[in-house]
């Protein structure tokens, strides 16, 4: 009976331990599942899917990244060597997404834009701001509208606060 009462406490120890993270649950799991789904259906930065080092001005821990646009709205903001048009302002339903890999070039986190004006989650500026783990765990929640990333993509140099052209020209 000892053994069956210790086993039930470190089983519902380890549950209790694998379950601190936040599930992604309704914009944040949308999002997740828009920039997962995405497939072949996407245009790349620069038109190369080769994971980038990431920049002196990155607020990221993730040392790589690859950046893509959907290729039947966001991706008509890219010019012919897939670089953002300057002055270019996306169009409603546009998702830009920065996968962010760790040292061995592994997907660790996904980081969304998704012009979606109106929308509940949506900030001042038409953008809903996705932060979720590769795990589907949140980083940061969608219904922050993007306080946490408006500081650092709100720079000098922004293109519809995207920040893709300034620090890999």
């Amino acid at each position: 009976m000892k053994a069956i009462v210790i086993f039930g406490f470190f089983t519902i120890l380890y549950l209790c331990i694998g379950c601190s993270k936040t599930p992604a649950e309704g914009t944040d799991l949308n999002l997740y599942n828009r920039a997962i789904a995405m497939g072949f259906g996407v245009t790349y930065y620069k038109n190369d899917s080769t994971p980038l080092a990431k920049s002196s001005g990155s607020g990221h821990s993730q040392p790589f990244l690859i950046t893509y646009y959907d290729f039947s709205i966001a991706s008509k903001n890219l010019d012919g060597n897939g670089k953002v048009k300057a002055g270019s302002k996306f169009e409603e339903g546009s998702l830009v997404v920065k996968k962010l890999l760790n040292s061995n070039k592994i997907i660790d986190r996904y980081a969304i834009m998704y012009k979606q004006t109106g929308h509940i989650d949506a900030d001042e500026n038409g953008w809903v701001w996705g932060y979720i783990n590769a795990d589907k765990s949140i980083a940061e929640k969608a219904s922050n509208k993007g306080v946490a990333c408006k500081s650092c993509h709100g720079q000098s140099g922004n293109i519809d606060f995207t920040l893709q052209n300034k620090f890999f020209p």
